[in-house]
């Protein structure tokens, strides 16, 4: 049974939580929140034993194996380095650091703690529909691009409208749409794609001084792959993967529940694979095997690809705030 700590308290941790609950072999122990009344109120309910309001006496005293941290991005450093420290395993929503010097870093504490894992949760690339697209893309021949779409209305914009600077669109707390909702479509992009060539990023700017949404190229060998993103409008636009004549079609390329595939006789064949009730049950799955056996081989190689694709997505970020001038001031 895995022990579980959180770190932050919101919907997002409650979707994990149910999917560990689905999963039947973890147990939610600790639960840290800077408010220890916020902390009790939000763990009893799921029957935690241990609140904290101090990361040193949680990280020190929680009898947790693994923490799941989904606090604000400026955060996640620093959370993850004490984890680490403590030899907790983490698994860390995205994105998990804010530039490749923090993720270098934590890799290096990651070979003075060996037996510690560290997994990024991106949720969508874990699904069997994700693995049937993948799959589907190996069989054709020719392949053109594509245009990967993410864009949700934040309610969080309402208070920007108002005046006000949310941590998800503040510069302080690394918000902004890249650095949220444009991490799905990076990650989509590296997993099918592996990494490009070069990458531009050009970003709406809001009042706050983060970026409310954009647009991004991927530049491949022999093909662009274009990213459309944000918080501050809604997208209906499906994603698609372009061969020939044939198209792949994606209806959401963050939270897909459809994909279909038209041949080059624009027949349409739709694939074939379960979709979850909760979007993170099958990376919970995939991660709770990693954790329970991490020295088995094929544990092992799926850990080495997790990390592998987070140090790339983590530097594409990078690259693609740098083309458009975004700088956090944690990093001047």
């Amino acid at each position: 049974m895995l022990k579980l700590g959180i770190i932050g308290t919101h919907w997002i941790t409650d979707q994990f939580i149910d999917a560990t609950v689905k999963n039947g072999h973890w147990q939610l122990t600790s639960v840290y929140s800077r408010n220890l009344q916020r902390a009790r109120d939000y763990g009893e309910p799921k029957h935690a034993t241990e609140f904290f309001d101090d990361l040193d006496n949680f990280f020190n005293d929680g009898s947790f194996d693994v923490v799941y941290i989904a606090s604000p991005n400026v955060l996640h450093y620093q959370q993850v380095r004490l984890a680490i420290e403590n030899d907790k395993h983490v698994i860390i929503e995205k994105p998990a650091f804010t530039n490749p010097d923090e993720f270098s870093q934590i890799e290096a504490l990651l070979q003075a703690h060996p037996t510690v894992r560290l997994i990024e949760a991106a949720r969508h690339v874990h699904t069997p529909l994700f693995a049937a697209v993948k799959d589907q893309l190996n069989e054709m021949n020719t392949v053109q691009g594509a245009t990967f779409t993410f864009m949700k209305y934040s309610s969080r914009y309402d208070q920007v409208l108002a005046g006000e600077t949310p941590n998800v669109f503040s510069p302080e707390f690394a918000g902004g749409a890249l650095q949220d909702l444009g991490v799905y479509p990076i990650y989509a992009a590296a997993a099918l794609f592996g990494e490009p060539d070069t990458v531009v990023y050009f970003p709406t700017m809001i009042d706050t001084g983060a970026d409310g949404k954009g647009g991004a190229v991927l530049k491949y060998p022999d093909f662009e792959v274009t990213l459309n993103f944000g918080k501050i409008a809604n997208s209906h636009m499906p994603s698609e993967i372009y061969g020939l004549k044939d198209t792949l079609v994606m209806d959401n390329i963050a939270d897909m529940t459809e994909a279909t595939y038209f041949d080059e006789n624009q027949k349409a064949h739709k694939l074939d694979a379960v979709v979850p009730d909760n979007s993170m049950s099958p990376e919970v799955d995939e991660f709770t095997k990693v954790l329970e056996q991490p020295n088995d081989l094929n544990n092992l190689k799926s850990y080495e690809t997790w990390f592998k694709l987070s140090r790339l997505v983590n530097s594409l970020t990078y690259s693609l705030r740098e083309s458009a001038g975004i700088k956090f001031p944690n990093e001047q």
